[in-house]
């Protein structure tokens, strides 16, 4: 082979690392830069090199006069693979060596050429391998480089047990990374409320017991979640697939954070993220039982054809007569109980002095059905609750507040539902306090040209006596290519603020999700009601 590639080598070449006399035998080594003098037009110019079938060659060609063209040669001087073509300037190359003896030609152009050339990299079969930092985790790109030189995920796991999970970790650029395992799970496992709004399948790492999917959250986050282990992949409807992940889904074993810790079992344990940048949940600093009295009784309603549990909260010292209590009446009042300990925060926010007297009503739903019924911009549920639970309140209270210091809140169709119910109804509820409320909702007969049914009618209807406060999760993002909630949010936010209304906006880094709603239903009440409460302006926590 040495002796068909010097036969087709020209005279004038030289080496930069000292010089070669024409007849030496040169061959391309790694960073080794070779300069070519003075070829002539259609003359060349063949470097060997030493490659084994698969490695990877990769190097650059400079020129400084003419031009060239730069092939691959086998040892009878044929051409297999033309890498560039008229170069002028400079030129990358990159290929895989073949399993016959090759050489790199340089041909000079019409006009001649004078140049370089250099092999940058040379990377044999074997070594070509995805690097361990291809892992966002530090943490699971160590563990993978470990596992790789034949070790075990013992110590992994040890670490974790002892910290908790999931990782925190930050990137190189600062950012704060969180990695999310489970071990041992047989088939799949799933994230029930990531931070990408969605619920996401964690990933194998090579065969171990380990699971992982990693994520970039902002430093204020704070959310809950769960995982679900080898959910059933069922044979009906992609909707019954995606809610067969319920049949699994259980507090994280790893969290040292569960949530309510009074939770029955596992499976009604969520498990918590609070980084150290989420902000403070007012009424939350300590934990303590309500001091005032609970007022139970069932509802009926002709109009709506139903009946539904119904709870006043009677904070201690209550005064009917006293004109500064607030009336705040809930959504789905069980988990603004439970999820949310409503009574407990709102005697903290009054104890200290940040909200006046609040006579809280919290209403439940008879069933789901119901719920996706009536909550929806339904103006027979808004007659039913201006016209007989406000009537049914004041009869076993003495309390008549007036509609300036009454507030309806609650959360996703219980946010929509705040806001067009007082938008219907102002003459009772002068006040809407919506988290994440789901302004995607239509109904069926909506024209294809609004996508935001409700900002279309504050925008076109006569502007109603009514603050709002508006939050949304910066986790609810669109998803398919449909707004979400925090892009209708701020669709709204918007189209409010534009007709005049008083206004609140907050995002909070966090998703569809009571752990978030706890701290913003106090931050609406302190909007509204509290001492130095604004009005028409877009916050974020």
């Amino acid at each position: 082979m040495r002796a068909a590639l010097k036969a087709l080598r020209t005279l004038a070449f030289v080496l930069l690392s000292g010089g070669a006399s024409a007849g030496e035998d040169v061959r391309l080594r790694p960073n080794q830069v070779i300069v070519t003098e003075a070829v002539a037009p259609g003359k060349s110019v063949v470097l060997p090199f030493d490659a084994a079938p698969g490695d990877y060659l990769k190097g650059r060609v400079n020129v400084t006069a003419g031009s060239f063209d730069l092939e691959i040669v086998d040892a009878n001087g044929i051409s297999w693979r033309r890498l560039l073509d008229n170069v002028g300037l400079s030129g990358d190359f990159q290929f895989v060596a073949r399993d016959t003896p090759s050489a790199l030609r340089l041909v000079a152009g019409p006009g001649g050429g004078t140049g370089s050339l250099v092999l940058a990299s040379h990377l044999p079969l074997a070594e070509q391998r995805a690097p361990v930092d291809g892992y966002a985790s530090p943490v699971i790109a160590s563990v993978a480089a470990e596992l790789a030189a034949g070790g075990t995920t013992a110590e992994f796991w040890r670490r974790v047990e002892t910290a908790g999970a999931p990782l925190v970790e930050r990137t190189a650029d600062g950012e704060t990374l969180l990695t999310f395992v489970y071990r041992g799970a047989d088939r799949n496992v799933r994230l029930v409320g990531a931070p990408s709004g969605d619920h996401e399948w964690l990933d194998r790492l090579d065969g171990s017991d380990i699971w992982f999917k990693s994520f970039r959250v902002p430093p204020e986050t704070r959310f809950s979640y769960q995982l679900a282990p080898d959910v059933p992949d069922l044979p009906g409807s992609a909707r019954e697939r995606r809610v067969a992940l319920l049949a699994t889904a259980a507090a994280d074993p790893l969290n040292k954070e569960p949530w309510p810790t009074d939770a029955p079992d596992r499976f009604n344990t969520k498990s918590t993220v609070t980084l150290p940048g989420a902000p403070v949940q007012p009424g939350m600093e300590s934990a303590h039982a309500p001091t005032g009295e609970f007022i139970r009784f069932r509802l009926a309603s002709d109009r709506l054809g139903n009946t539904r549990d119904v709870a006043i909260y009677r904070p201690k010292g209550f005064d009917p007569a006293d004109r500064t209590t607030v009336l705040l009446v809930v959504f789905d009042g069980r988990n603004y109980q439970r999820e949310v300990p409503t009574p407990a925060i709102l005697d903290t926010l009054m104890a200290d002095g940040r909200l006046p007297p609040t006579l809280a009503v919290f209403v439940d739903n008879p069933d789901q059905a119901t719920r996706s019924r009536e909550l929806p911009d339904n103006p027979d549920f808004a007659s039913f609750l201006a016209d007989d639970l406000l009537a049914e309140v004041r009869a076993r209270t003495g309390f008549i507040p007036s509609s300036a210091r009454t507030v309806l809140a609650g959360s996703s169709y219980g946010g929509l539902a705040s806001l067009t119910v007082a938008l219907r109804r102002p003459d009772a509820f002068g006040n809407a306090l919506s988290l994440s409320g789901s302004y995607w909702w239509s109904p069926p007969d909506t024209p294809a040209s609004i996508s935001n049914v409700v900002a279309h009618r504050v925008a076109t209807m006569e502007r109603r006596p009514v603050r709002v406060f508006l939050s949304a999760g910066l986790f609810e993002r669109e998803h398919g290519g449909a707004d979400g909630i925090l892009e209708t949010n701020r669709h709204l936010r918007d189209v409010l603020m534009a007709r005049g209304y008083q206004v609140t906006a907050r995002e909070y880094a966090g998703g569809h999700d009571y752990f978030v709603w706890r701290g913003a239903l106090a931050d609406g009440l302190l909007a509204l009601f509290g001492r130095g409460s604004t009005s028409n302006s877009k916050e974020k926590p």
